[in-house]
């Protein structure tokens, strides 16, 4: 099966060849036969029930500073003339982020979209996980300093972060003083006019953040990420580190729960974050990253085993 397959990413000359998720699914497409094109969210066009952009056919090798050729732009039917659009292009899940799935949506009956746009779209990354409060940490949704203070006394310290931040960003504790806690609302207040989450600090995050990767509503593998010196962040994009890790029962449990969910709301890549092996913080279906740390260590394919059930999905729909 030869497919074409619409990338909607970011700038390709901007990407770390070594550790991005989506140029590790680009490799394997093409390794399977299938032609790549790429574009960027803010290409869509729509007119009259159909979807287009302005698309460069591409191909990759894994070689740094010479990774990809374009060749010329063509005008892409999004619903005629791809088998599958890969919504890949990083958050903020903004706007224009969701401008873009509504977009999609409208050739979801056509054409395959990984992740399925509306499901993307109804569950960015802090709010889906609002669904599974019996996996989670101590949370409140706010923009109250007041509920803030009477969370943090009965907590002792907590973590602040924003309700779509990505990355590792913006994220601070409040020791059980309570300094700066008015502050850091204030400056929330002011930077996000949504509410904001508030979470019980947990110890145990120096042990490592979890990241755990479902494909098709299966564990496909896992790493640990732990935070660097002074840290409590354990992003890898904010100086985390990776190691080698195996899945706790409880974890098994988080996945056995979540899998089917995410199978049947057509979110085919998830990236779910546990820290401490029970507590579960984000399912991340925008654009999850760790795959290629997880098969660096693990000796898995996990961008094929993505191919596969991609590929499943587009037979089942022929």
């Amino acid at each position: 099966m030869s497919l074409n397959v619409a990338v909607q990413m970011d700038p390709l000359d901007a990407i770390n060849i070594a550790g991005d998720s989506t140029f590790a699914l680009m490799l394997s497409a093409q390794a399977r036969g299938h032609r790549l094109f790429h574009y960027g969210a803010e290409d869509l066009n729509y007119s009259a029930g159909r979807v287009w952009t302005r698309a460069h056919p591409v191909t990759v090798q894994r070689v740094a500073g010479d990774h990809f050729r374009f060749e010329a732009p063509v005008s892409l039917d999004l619903g005629a003339d791809a088998d599958v659009v890969l919504m890949r292009q990083d958050p903020p899940f903004d706007l224009g982020y969701i401008t873009a799935t509504h977009l999609l949506e409208r050739i979801a009956d056509r054409t395959l979209v990984v992740n399925d746009p509306a499901s993307v779209r109804n569950a960015p990354e802090k709010v889906f996980v609002l669904d599974y409060p019996q996996f989670m940490p101590p949370t409140l949704v706010t923009r109250s300093l007041d509920e803030a203070r009477a969370f943090l006394a009965v907590h002792g310290e907590i973590v602040i972060k924003p309700l779509h931040g990505n990355g590792g960003k913006a994220i601070f504790k409040v020791g059980r003083d309570g300094a700066n806690l008015s502050s850091l609302i204030e400056v929330f207040n002011t930077a996000w006019r949504e509410p904001h989450m508030v979470q019980a600090f947990l110890p145990s995050v120096a042990a490592g953040d979890k990241r755990i990767v479902l494909v098709d509503g299966e564990v496909a593998g896992a790493i640990n990420r732990i935070p660097g010196e002074g840290e409590i962040r354990s992003n890898l994009a904010v100086g985390g580190s990776a190691a080698k890790t195996e899945l706790t029962a409880r974890e098994q449990e988080i996945c056995a729960v979540l899998g089917p969910e995410l199978k049947q709301r057509g979110l085919l890549f998830v990236g779910i974050d546990v820290i401490g092996g029970e507590w579960l913080t984000e399912i991340n279906v925008t654009s999850p990253t760790g795959i290629v740390a997880i098969d660096r260590f693990n000796g898995t394919d996990t961008a094929a085993l993505i191919w596969q059930a991609i590929e499943r999905r587009v037979a089942e729909r022929n």
